[in-house]
């Protein structure tokens, strides 16, 4: 699979949240070659501190030209980041790694939480793109309804009509966990396919839910990694059956079928 480095103009930065930013980049090469649940690795410093770049998912490409991040500034990298202004330059290393594969599904449910958002909205705009789109329903949870932003009116405006929401303090939609809205709005009769990312915690509900209806389930694993192209290891996770070589994000993923990995 081929991938790209680019020096990439900043074309804008958007504080969405107090913590959480939209970077919006000019890189033609990684645009025009992006699938949904790929992602880029991103310098954040033309020095050494830090040292190792950031992986980030691709929030959404813009014609052939542009690529969108969404990230949350929580350490030294992502807070320069934030940093920076239009005009700009960041080094991406992308498309990364392996997306969702949307071939022949007839029924998709799109399941987020907190910064796992970032990567479904992607795959929402290429769902309904298609010729002949399948049924799509897309359930999003976060701590709090302000942590979610402008995100719900975002999938709205694409022309997502089924958008259902959790809040773990009820501000907004379901006041619990955005799993237990699967049973809710998944309808009896089509053979739904579940494509998830988020913490880990609740991609493994999702999961155990997915096993119980029969359901087809695809995850989006986020985990720490120094290269993005499997040289250093870092992101290693164990298999299914915990037997054999173990599995790499960067390489493998970071969009696996729920039974291949190893829900510990």
């Amino acid at each position: 699979m081929n991938h790209y480095e680019e020096h990439a103009e900043i074309v804008r930065q958007e504080q969405l949240t107090p913590e959480i930013f939209r970077l919006t980049l000019k890189a033609p090469e990684i645009a025009s070659n992006a699938r949904p649940g790929q992602f880029v690795m991103v310098q954040t410093s033309p020095c050494y501190d830090p040292l190792l770049r950031r992986p980030l998912s691709i929030h959404q490409t813009i014609g052939s030209e542009q690529v969108q991040l969404l990230y949350k500034a929580v350490g030294k990298g992502t807070r320069r980041l934030a940093t920076m202004n239009p005009g700009q330059k960041v080094n991406l290393t992308g498309p990364l790694g392996h997306g969702f594969d949307l071939t022949g599904k007839q029924a998709i449910c799109l399941v987020g939480g907190g910064m796992g958002i970032a990567p479904l909205y992607f795959l929402a705009r290429e769902i309904l793109r298609t010729s002949t789109p399948p049924k799509c329903v897309v359930l999003l949870g976060a701590r709090t309804a302000d942590e979610f932003g402008p995100l719900p009116r975002d999938f709205m405006e694409i022309g997502v009509t089924e958008t259902y929401f959790a809040t773990d303090d009820g501000s907004l939609g379901h006041h619990g966990f955005v799993a237990e809205l699967l049973p809710q709005h998944l309808e009896p009769g089509h053979h739904w396919t579940v494509c998830t990312c988020g913490p880990h915690p609740m991609m493994k509900a999702v999961v155990s839910r997915c096993r119980k209806q029969g359901w087809e389930c695809q995850v989006s694993l986020e985990t720490m990694m120094a290269c993005g192209i499997s040289a250093c290891l870092g992101c290693a996770i164990p298999r299914a059956d915990l037997s054999g070589p173990y599995l790499h994000v960067c390489k493998d993923g970071p969009v696996f079928k729920a039974e291949e990995v190893a829900w510990l």
